[in-house]
């Protein structure tokens, strides 16, 4: 969807210059994997606040060292990466980044079911690790882009059209409705105050009224509800309606 790919790159451009202050934590059960992306986070000055080289480590540093953010793997020994996913954001505040080179359909819904913020492939080219990683600190969501259509593919498999809105989202208001079929559609911020013609405040203001009203933790899971319950449905071009 080239919104999407639009937004993240838009995304990618302005986080580069935010400030650092961010604490991370790294879950894998390859070392020199977890060596390489404490390199690359040390050298953009993110601060590595510990390891782990399996899903049950990965909880028990999450709780003890509560980091802004966790990049986690998929598969690891004694708990996965997605059952640790859920368990982090259970017991803890931090956000998780999955970070993967399984881009699998059923890695990608399963990671955003979990609760996690992003979803990147450990291909990633460095600048959009470092991108990712603040980007989800500062409470945003991301989606690679190489991994996005092959993920509205499988909505429009598994989905059927809703008759009207969704029991889930009728306490919305018809403006937050229209926000959150924005948001599906993978528009940012001003992408979507472009298409209302509205301050971009206005909709930072809707966004978080989507989100604490239907209980979420960020735009992820804002865009799965709305696929899973048929409120957005995507057409067989990829597109949404």
């Amino acid at each position: 969807m080239p919104c999407i790919r639009r937004a993240y790159a838009q995304r990618v451009s302005n986080i580069a210059s935010e400030p650092a202050g961010v604490r991370v934590l790294i879950a894998d059960d390859q070392r020199l994997v977890r060596t390489g992306f404490r390199v690359i986070l040390g050298a953009d000055g993110i601060d590595v606040v510990g390891e782990a080289a399996d899903g049950a480590e990965a909880v028990e540093q999450a709780v003890a060292l509560r980091p802004d953010v966790v990049l986690m793997d998929v598969r690891m020994p004694r708990i996965d990466g997605l059952q640790a996913t859920r368990l982090v954001l259970a017991r803890t505040s931090c956000r998780v980044l999955i970070l993967t080179t399984f881009d699998s359909d059923e890695y990608v819904y399963e990671a955003l079911r979990s609760g996690a913020s992003g979803f990147l492939l450990k291909d990633a080219p460095a600048e959009q690790l470092l991108a990712a990683v603040r980007c989800v600190a500062v409470g945003d969501a991301l989606i690679d882009p190489s991994v996005t259509r092959r993920l509205i593919r499988r909505f429009t498999r598994a989905l059927q059209p809703a008759a009207g809105v969704p029991e889930q989202l009728r306490h919305l208001t018809n403006r937050e409705l229209d926000v959150l079929r924005l948001m599906a559609a993978g528009s940012s911020n001003q992408e979507i105050a472009r298409e209302l013609v509205v301050e971009d405040s206005t909709v930072k203001t809707h966004v978080g009224r989507v989100l604490t009203k239907l209980g979420l933790r960020d735009r992820v899971q804002a865009v799965v509800l709305a696929y899973e319950t048929g409120f957005v449905v995507p057409d067989r071009a990829g597109g949404e309606r």
